[in-house]
């Protein structure tokens, strides 16, 4: 496995990554990551409520779960790639945060992620990949705004962990 023990040239790895966003688009349109999570949320809250997730108007009216949904296995295969990936260049490993302090952080983190993909309707990382090539003032302002909250973040983490 040589092709996992250096770093890919970023002009190369960028290029091979735009020609398979342009055969992902040819073949099943423009895509999201934040369509596939959600579907598995609903599947896996449909498990649990059963009939009753009916009852919210998000799961009945505009995103009902279904198994055939083709965001699902883009997720599942990014998750699955990087994993791969990962375990390949020996450079896996498990890790679990040591404090409650981390642990809230990384509750309301993910969170709050959520709450920015039902509000921009789509997640940072599309919008990074997707508007901001085009030039697109949105994806500009979009990563101004990531960058900005990172930097808040990290400014939290090192205050509650005395860093």
């Amino acid at each position: 496995m040589e092709f996992f023990k250096k770093t890919l040239d970023p002009v190369i790895a960028l290029a091979a990554i735009a020609i398979l966003d342009i055969f992902l688009f040819l073949l099943v349109g423009a895509w999201t990551v934040g369509g596939g999570e959600t579907m598995m949320t609903g599947l896996i809250a449909k498990v649990f409520l059963g009939d009753a997730l009916d009852r919210i108007p998000f799961w009945h009216a505009v995103f009902p779960p279904d198994i055939s949904y083709w965001k699902i296995y883009i997720s599942l295969g990014m998750l699955t790639g990087s994993i791969v990936g990962a375990v390949a260049s020996k450079e896996f490993f498990w890790r679990f945060p040591r404090r409650i302090s981390e642990w809230l952080m990384i509750t309301v983190g993910g969170l709050l992620m959520g709450i920015e993909i039902r509000l921009a309707f789509v997640c940072n990382v599309s919008t990074f990949f997707g508007l901001t090539p085009e030039l697109n003032l949105g994806g500009y302002l979009a990563v101004s705004g990531i960058l900005a909250g990172a930097w808040v973040g990290s400014l939290f983490y090192k205050r509650l962990l005395g860093a």
